[in-house]
């Protein structure tokens, strides 16, 4: 299979390109070289690489910072997806497209109504959830009118080596690493009381695979685990990891102006599709992140 990925140098897309490869695809990626906003610059990339699929990455994703430029967000995330599924559209052989949206399109759950699948209402409450939401449903458009063999995703929290450190593992492994090369006993943490449902970025590429392969034209599948650890949880276990003696902090500065109270999904659609099922436990993930950030950050 000829593969193309959009961000095929961020966190996701480098590991789903060697993924890929490990399967013997043929992979043609492109990331910030190619400007998703600009439509002709996207056609012509499309057009250049002939795939058979296209695994639809490229994104503004950190939900925080959209508050600040929305707008940005919106041409990006949004508009950016149009011109993609605009220029599969006009290829002489459409390929099959993989349009990764958001469990943030879900927004705030009654708890009562967890795990959400993928029949739960969209109630996005940041700008970059509803530029999700604009995106699925330009995909969705695409296969409606069109016949453009568009597979949706909603993908969950995922965590693993490589995520910047504007997300809450990274960040927070980050700065434990931090504190013991300076020989602080505190580590700053902000919000500790959401939950979310994580799954290793290793075992999500798994799923963006099977899905091209197994999914069906016109749904959409939530990637997630069904387990939805508190944040709390997970930095008490980093600092376990990391050998303990740190006390956390409270920082208002890292609280952002909407939290998802929890966010755990049901992953039996994609299971039931396409056998899938994560592999890589939570400790490992958190410890591979952890030696991540030992090797990246300055000894004094």
């Amino acid at each position: 299979m000829r593969a193309l990925v959009t961000g095929g140098k961020g966190f996701v897309g480098t590991w789903l390109v060697a993924h890929l490869q490990e399967c013997g695809d043929d992979v043609v990626s492109f990331d910030r070289e190619i400007d998703v906003t600009d439509g002709r610059a996207v056609q012509r990339a499309v057009g250049e690489a002939v795939p058979d699929a296209v695994y639809h990455l490229a994104a503004q994703t950190h939900v925080g910072r959209s508050w600040d430029d929305p707008e940005a967000v919106v041409r990006v995330n949004t508009l950016g997806t149009l011109h993609v599924l605009e220029a599969a559209r006009r290829c002489s052989e459409p390929p099959t497209v993989l349009l990764v949206s958001s469990a943030e399109v879900y927004g705030i759950i009654d708890e009562r109504r967890l795990p959400a699948d993928e029949d739960t209402p969209l109630a996005p409450v940041s700008p970059y959830a509803a530029s999700k939401v604009g995106a699925e449903f330009l995909g969705l458009q695409a296969y409606l009118a069109h016949g453009l063999r568009v597979i949706r995703v909603r993908p969950f929290n995922h965590i693993g080596p490589g995520q910047g450190d504007g997300f809450v593992v990274p960040s927070v492994a980050k700065r434990i690493v931090e504190a013991r090369r300076s020989g602080s006993n505190t580590v700053k943490v902000g919000n500790l009381t959401p939950r979310r449902d994580l799954t290793d970025v290793r075992d999500v590429v798994r799923a963006y695979r099977s899905l091209v392969e197994q999914g069906q034209p016109g749904d959409v599948y939530n990637v997630c685990s069904g387990r939805a650890p508190s944040v709390e949880e997970l930095v008490t276990r980093m600092v376990e990891l990391a050998g303990g003696g740190l006390e956390l902090v409270p920082d208002p500065d890292l609280v952002r102006p909407v939290d998802v109270p929890v966010l755990c999904g049901s992953p039996r659609k994609l299971a039931a599709v396409t056998g899938w099922a994560p592999q890589v436990p939570i400790d490992r993930s958190l410890a591979d992140v952890l030696v991540q950030w030992e090797r990246l950050v300055p000894a004094d």
